[in-house]
């Protein structure tokens, strides 16, 4: 009877001693072979790292009247796992937060601890809120990008998205500028994964955003698009842009767009109410494109004001069938009066005085044909052919307006060349970008003048501009006390 019972004993210490070689194994692996593997997965088990947002800088106009800013509100979250009657809890939760209720108990019987529930809500429910506390459900602080002049200027300052990242405009644009640098901390947490604060816990703070300053005057703005949108819904128009420009400086006081929406709601507003025509639209400017031409006759001397022109009583045929109308028909008129009266006979037979690389070039150097460099995402260069593609009746349309697309900044530009005296200015928006404090940190980046007529031609322009207004074709402009 001893020696079963000697097997026995022999059998429970092999396997004992193998289980004991197996665990020694183990224990090889894990301390020797592959520590680090292990290590990393305790530490990623044992310790918590939480970004700590970079409060967004603020976008002011040139008075310092604030545009958008970053604000405080309440977002709600739950311990999933903490929520006993999720039914009953998302029933009531969600009258107060607004949100559907069957979505919220999908997200109570998530098997996390933390799920959110409704971001940003309104302060005003922050009270209400209060008594879910026991039953997993709490709040905490996020910032919320709010434009306080609602529709104002929306189309060049844009929007953010919920997590403060900038998606159209200046918000785009310069996002690197305004959203700073988030900050970290690192601490311990429990088993149960709460975190645990003391000498252990580092923490990194982060960096405020900086603040941009525009050339944008808000009252400017706001009479601009008042008066942008009674003109769109008197004419019955698609859409329009006004653009307000410092001629001398580039400086933008105004840029509206019709339609137009509040970045307060992006998502209420189609894409193309959001569009910032002034610098995305192109279209045949028509008339206002003489000003080229005339700059031109007169800056290479091929023309005199009193010089005149036989404009054919209204009707001119040119080449290959092209008949050319006047609007209202005229006989002899000398070249102040072709431009005064906007007779597009008379300005093409000027115009047939250039070359066609001359009349190019000089609409390349006013501006047309390439991006004005102005501030603000979503430029388009226009367009404008090279004389090689020119074909036998563009020396008669091009110097009217036709042939060519530009947009609204481009003219800005055009027309402050005329108005400041030869200087072509770059236009922008953005003043100075600077701290919260108002230390400058960079002034605009902003090109030099560029001097592309000289101050006579200007002046003579001018005057002929002038009499447009005053005795011509655009007497509808005329404003009683000022020189326009």
């Amino acid at each position: 009877m001893a020696r079963p019972t000697n097997d026995r004993i022999v059998l429970v210490l092999a396997i004992s001693l193998g289980v004991l070689g197996l665990l020694w194994v183990r224990c090889v692996v894990l301390q020797v072979v592959d520590p680090h593997h292990y290590a990393a997965t305790a530490a990623t088990q044992q310790r918590a790292i939480h970004t700590l947002p970079a409060p967004r800088g603020a976008i002011f106009d040139r008075a310092g009247r604030p545009l958008a800013v970053s604000i405080p509100v309440p977002s709600v979250f739950a311990n999933a796992r903490q929520v006993t009657a999720k039914q009953a809890v998302a029933q009531e939760l969600a009258k107060v937060v607004g949100k559907d209720a069957g979505m919220v108990q999908r997200r109570l019987e998530q098997d996390k601890g933390f799920v959110w529930i409704a971001r940003q809500v309104a302060p005003t429910v922050a009270p209400a809120l209060l008594s879910f506390r026991t039953s997993g459900v709490d709040t905490m602080e996020e910032p919320k990008r709010f434009y306080p002049q609602g529709r104002t200027a929306g189309h060049v300052l844009g929007f953010t998205d919920i997590d403060q990242r900038g998606l159209e405009g200046l918000e785009l644009l310069l996002n690197g500028v305004l959203r700073g640098q988030q900050g970290w901390r690192q601490t311990l947490r429990d088993a149960k994964g709460d975190l645990l604060f003391g000498p252990w816990t580092t923490q990194t703070e982060p960096l405020d955003g900086f603040d941009l300053v525009l050339t944008i005057d808000s009252v400017v703005q706001q009479a601009a698009e008042e008066t942008l949108a009674w003109g769109v819904k008197t004419y019955h128009a698609k859409g329009g842009s006004v653009i307000v420009m410092d001629p001398a400086s580039g400086e933008i006081l105004a840029m509206a767009n019709e339609p137009s929406y509040d970045p307060n709601e992006p998502a209420q507003a189609a894409a193309e109410a959001r569009r910032n025509r002034a610098v995305t639209d192109m279209f045949e400017p028509g008339s206002i494109f003489k000003i080229v031409t005339a700059a031109a006759l007169l800056e290479e001397g091929r023309v005199s004001l009193e010089e005149t022109f036989f404009c054919e009583q209204g009707s001119w045929p040119t080449v290959a069938g092209h008949i050319l109308h006047d609007h209202t028909p005229h006989g002899l008129l000398s070249f102040h009066d072709v431009i005064r009266l906007s007779s597009n006979i008379g300005t093409a037979k000027a115009a047939q005085r250039l070359k066609p690389d001359e009349l190019h070039a000089y609409i390349r150097t006013l501006g047309f044909g390439r991006k004005t460099g102005v501030d603000v995402p979503g430029e388009v260069g226009g367009m404008v052919p090279a004389p090689t593609r020119w074909w036998k009746v563009s020396m008669y349309n091009i110097p009217i307006g036709h042939g060519v697309a530009v947009t609204p900044i481009q003219l800005a530009v055009m027309t402050s060349v005329i108005a400041n005296g030869g200087l072509r200015v770059q236009p922008h928006v953005v003043q100075r970008i600077q701290t919260a404090d108002g230390r400058v940190v960079r002034p605009a980046a902003v090109a030099e003048p560029v001097r592309v007529l000289n101050p006579q031609t200007a002046a003579t322009v001018q005057q002929m501009l002038r009499s447009v207004v005053e005795s011509g074709t655009g007497q509808l402009a005329n404003v009683q006390g000022l020189t326009v």
